[in-house]
């Protein structure tokens, strides 16, 4: 199988096993050291507490022997319990080993860092951790005796505790490989599984692009990529019979989007009845939530296929406009207080009747509000207001949100502009709204200050008496 360089595939296999590789080197690292440190302070601890026994007895012997204290520490010295696994060493005032465990006495020039630590500290100890000519591994510990003013010294070899600790990280670096060789099988399976198939799904597409409508994608699967394939096949089938590439792509797709969204919406609301477990409930509201946005989107891309073809139709008649905008207020009155906003309306006390279709008026409303609530701070305000006179009506909302840059707002009515790309939407719906209200005869205006907030204000002509 051949991974392309630039492919998503090879960026997020190399990605996914370089990132693990790297943090798998590291813990490896940090826990050879923190399994080193743990047991050469376990030896440590050890060989101090003989140490600080040792010169605990010799400094009771020095008290209590007089004469006979170098016949005592010659029997504590050779008497020691531990000579199998560690040196005992007796050290005089002038800093000389005159004594050992082992019956032999190291050199004159014989280095004892560890001695020298101990005569300088005030704890009266030292340690330390080197190899000797042979190359062999010690660890030396060392008291000073506060009586006698000699010293204890006791060295033990770390080549056994080394050769259990490179046990250990052969141990740790077999399973790190482990866990490679399963991420490495893993991603090959899923690029095998998901990803190639995709590939297939481009080059397929690209044929269609080319012109080629006779191309059609082989369901080997039942799973989502065999959804994608009949999916695939479905647009190929409408786009072959199409004489508007662009219009009737958008209204075709849109419009079987409806019967997927429709019943994963069902399928949602179906799967929140079955006695499972709550987190399975919140997941499933959760896409109910969802579909409910992806049926807006849907909605509002036939609104603009119809706008851009000519079919966009109205079913006028006499209405009262402030009416339908105190419903949408109402609607959006739950809406509000969950994201903490106060939503208020200040009505006209004059009647204004508008010649117009009130679905798609109180669609403007809405779209109108959603928008100042969806781009609101919480603990901010959202004012709805309107004012009569001169033969027209004037909606106002505003809010004290964040506000749109004076660089974007003359784009803001524009199809598919958002001006901020953290929000989630189409960048269509304030577009659908201004054709619709431009169609009633109106006009929608935008004034907005970044950090500040936003006002939009709906500008309709009354019904004449």
């Amino acid at each position: 199988m051949k991974i392309r360089g630039r492919s998503i595939a090879a960026r997020w296999f190399l990605g996914s096993f370089g990132i693990v590789a790297v943090l798998l080197i590291i813990l490896d690292v940090l826990g050879y050291f923190l399994i080193r440190g743990y047991y050469y302070n376990a030896v440590q601890q050890y060989i101090a507490t003989q140490a600080n026994i040792v010169a605990g007895v010799v400094d009771r012997l020095y008290e209590e022997s007089g004469p006979d204290y170098p016949n005592e520490i010659i029997n504590s010295v050779e008497q020691f319990e531990k000579k199998n696994y560690a040196e005992l060493m007796a050290i005089n005032r002038s800093g000389t080993v005159y004594l050992s465990s082992s019956g032999f006495t190291p050199a004159s020039n014989y280095e004892m860092p560890d001695y020298d630590d101990a005569a300088k500290s005030e704890s009266r100890s030292g340690s330390y951790v080197g190899k000797f000519v042979s190359g062999e591994k010690y660890m030396a510990y060392t008291v000073v005796s506060a009586a006698s003013g000699g010293a204890i010294r006791i060295v033990t070899s770390l080549d056994k505790i080394d050769s259990h600790i490179t046990g250990l990280a052969l141990g740790v670096l077999a399973v790190s490989a482990g866990i490679l060789l399963l991420l490495f099988v893993l991603g090959i399976y899923f690029i095998r599984s998901i990803v190639l198939p995709i590939h297939r799904v481009g080059a397929t597409a690209r044929k269609l692009a080319a012109g080629d409508f006779s191309v059609r994608i082989s369901n080997e699967s039942s799973d989502e990529i065999g959804e994608l394939c009949d999916i695939f096949n479905y647009m190929a089938d409408e786009l072959e019979h199409s004489e508007n590439i662009k219009n009737e792509f958008i209204s075709s797709v849109s419009h079987e989007l409806r019967t997927p969204l429709t019943a994963i919406k069902g399928w949602s609301e179906t799967l929140e009845e079955i006695d499972d477990a709550d987190t399975r409930r919140k997941g499933m509201q959760i896409i109910n939530k969802e579909t409910g946005r992806l049926s807006e989107m849907v909605e509002e891309l036939l609104d603009f296929s119809r706008i851009q073809n000519g079919h966009f139709s109205l079913q006028r008649a006499s209405l009262d406009v402030i009416a339908e905008l105190a419903d949408a207020v109402l609607m959006y009155e739950e809406r509000a207080k969950e994201e903490q906003i106060t939503l208020t309306l200040s009505e006209s006390d004059e009647i204004a009747v508008v010649y117009g279709d009130k679905n798609r008026l109180r669609q403007v409303f809405i779209n109108i509000i959603d928008n100042s609530i969806k781009y609101g701070r919480k603990g901010g305000h959202t004012d709805v207001s309107t004012s009569v006179g001169g033969g027209k009506i004037q909606i106002s909302v505003k809010d004290d949100g964040v506000g749109i840059a004076e660089s974007d707002l003359p784009h803001v009515k524009e199809k598919f502009y958002k001006a901020n790309n953290t929000v989630r939407g189409s960048g269509i719906g304030l577009a659908v709204a201004d054709e619709i209200v431009r169609i009633h005869g109106g006009s929608i205006d935008v004034n907005s200050v970044l950090g500040e907030g936003t006002e939009i204000v709906i500008t309709l002509p009354l019904q004449k008496k």
